[in-house]
């Protein structure tokens, strides 16, 4: 099976991802723009993906995210594929998953979490703080409200590449108050994980 994965920068998605890769090892969890950062190095000596965003043009922009998602459609096994549905640009919100990209992947389902917009903004202050996160500061700094405009772009990219590629849409809310640590990532790993052992229809 084969499952993009889609939630708003500092949502929590990547750490959701470590929590499947202790429930099911065999699984291969693939960043999207992981593969981009790698073609874009090569092509334009871009150092970071916010560096990506910023400084190509849209039509190279466009290849690259073709060649990404080619060699991820060769891949074989369980697919995770960790990316955006609406990616935050200048210009606007760009599609992650242009119908180009997704008929490509061709996934079963995209899975889309969505987040207290309180409680992403909480965990983007905390990355920023962290070692290593100040490259992170241009992009995570936004209000509550331009976050929740986000999720919602996310539900609109995510329904028209569906459409595009005849796969499902799964919503999961987690915009709930924590009443542990990582609940939010234990309750999103076994979303994923029922999907993949058969236990909800797709």
């Amino acid at each position: 099976m084969k499952i993009v994965v889609v939630a708003v920068p500092g949502g929590g998605k990547t750490t959701i991802m470590n929590y499947v890769r202790k429930r099911k090892p065999d699984v291969i969890v693939v960043n999207f723009g992981d593969y981009m950062l790698d073609i874009a190095r090569m092509r334009f000596g871009v150092r970071d993906r916010d560096e990506m965003r910023r400084k190509i043009p849209i039509d190279q922009y466009r290849a690259i995210q073709e060649e990404a998602a080619r060699r991820i459609a060769e891949l074989k096994g369980d697919i995770l594929i960790d990316t955006h549905a609406a990616i935050k640009k200048p210009e606007g919100f760009y599609p992650g998953l242009p119908d180009y990209i997704v008929s490509l992947m061709k996934p079963d389902v995209i899975l889309l979490f969505e987040f207290d917009p309180q409680i992403v903004l909480q965990r983007r202050m905390k990355d920023i703080r962290g070692e290593g996160a100040t490259i992170r500061i241009g992009r995570d700094i936004e209000s509550i409200e331009e976050i929740e405009a986000h999720q919602q772009a996310n539900r609109y990219f995510a329904f028209a590449a569906a459409n595009a590629s005849g796969c499902t849409v799964k919503i999961v809310n987690l915009r709930f108050k924590e009443s542990k640590p990582f609940e939010h990532a234990e309750i999103g790993a076994e979303e994923i994980v029922k999907l993949m052992e058969g236990s909800v229809p797709t």
